[in-house]
């Protein structure tokens, strides 16, 4: 185990005891976000374990829902991201960003599947694609753009 995957499965193993101890009559309960009760924030940091996954060419797959098994949901999610964390093969797996690879002039071009699998996924985020420190609002593709900078001014971005 990696110093990050410890740490992962420390921190994880410290959430899922909060989660247990929930009554079950708290989990309307209003969090300290205006818009979320205590299910809510558990929905939250469960999807975000599914976008640390996307990042990385995988899903959650088929988990619990937070609404009827918050704890299920969670130990479901965390068990394939601590799996890959776990996973040496996959550590040593590199991924770029086109970003990354735009400002320091390196090859930006992504794979075909790859290009399908982030459109989907960012489509599937729905307005949360557009909030602050994420992505601003779609531009126009230019004339003849293939499936990648489509995606790209999708995303807000000029290739």
């Amino acid at each position: 185990m990696s110093e990050v995957s410890e740490r992962y499965a420390r921190l994880a193993d410290a959430f899922a005891a909060k989660i247990a101890a929930v009554p079950d009559d708290r989990w309307d309960s209003q969090s300290p976000c205006p818009d979320w009760q205590a299910r809510d924030v558990v929905g939250h940091v469960v999807g975000t374990q599914g976008m640390f996954l996307g990042f990385v060419g995988q899903e959650l797959g088929d988990i619990p829902s937070t609404d009827e098994d918050p704890l299920g949901a969670w130990n479901a999610a965390r068990a394939r991201v601590q799996a890959n964390l776990d996973d040496p093969e996959r550590a040593k797996a590199e991924f770029h960003g086109w970003d990354l690879a735009r400002a320091s002039g390196l090859d930006d071009r992504m794979e075909g599947d790859d290009v399908e699998r982030v459109r989907r996924y960012m489509e599937s985020m729905g307005d949360a694609l557009r909030s602050p420190q994420a992505f601003g609002p779609a531009v126009e593709a230019p004339p003849g753009a293939d499936e990648q900078d489509r995606l790209l001014a999708f995303l807000g971005r000029r290739a």
